[in-house]
Order: C-alpha cells, then sequence, then structure tokens
C-alpha cells in the first residue's frame, strides 16, 4: 500500500506542478489552486509512505520521478524541448532512483558514518 501513496503523491506532484504552470505566473486563480491542491495532496500521500517506505528511498523516488514526470509533461503538454544534456539528466535521476531502491527498504544501514 506504501508504494501505491507513493505513486499517488508523485502523480500528485506532477499535478500541481503543471498547474503552476498553467497560472502563467500566478496571474490565473484556478490554476493556482490546483497547484495547491495538487501539492498538499502529493506530501500527504508522501508522508503516508513514510509509514513503510524509509525516507531516503521515497522521497528519492518521489522527487525524481516528480521531475522526470514533469519534464514529460513539458514536452506533451507544454510543447517544451529537450536538449541531450537535458535528457542524460533525466536517464541520470532515474538510474540514481534505481540504484537507491536496489538497496531495498530496510530501516536500518549497512554503513553507519
Amino acid at each position: 500500500m506504501a508504494y501505491l501513496y507513493l505513486l499517488l503523491g508523485i502523480i500528485a506532484e506532477v499535478f500541481g506542478t503543471s498547474m503552476l504552470k498553467a497560472s502563467e505566473g500566478l496571474s490565473r486563480i484556478l490554476p493556482v489552486f490546483g497547484g495547491v491542491a495538487g501539492f498538499g495532496a502529493a506530501l500527504f500521500f508522501l508522508a503516508l509512505s513514510f509509514r513503510t517506505i524509509p525516507l531516503n528511498v521515497a522521497y528519492a523516488t518521489w522527487s525524481g520521478v516528480g521531475t522526470a514526470g514533469a519534464a514529460l509533461i513539458g514536452v506533451l503538454i507544454w510543447k517544451e524541448k529537450l536538449n541531450m544534456p537535458s535528457l542524460v539528466g533525466i536517464a541520470l535521476i532515474i538510474a540514481g532512483i534505481v540504484v537507491l531502491n536496489m538497496g531495498g527498504t530496510s530501516h536500518s544501514s549497512a554503513y553507519k558514518i
């Protein structure tokens, strides 16, 4: 269930980001409310995911997938262009999330600092 909460949080974050873009610099009020609602829901669902998923895994996944999702929405909806450095950056974000999740979801760490 925690990963469903995390997914809902990611979707809500991408929605909130899209609404802020649609608000045209906060000059259109309805998208502003959509952005606030989206980010509120995103934080709510992220907090629920923390019940089971460790902070480092949940937050990195939420922010990384949200970043990639916002970039994808920018291309698909807003007709923005991605250049090669942007694509490499998104690929590195996704690779980082994969590596982080490969470590498992244990609350204890194998490495102590």
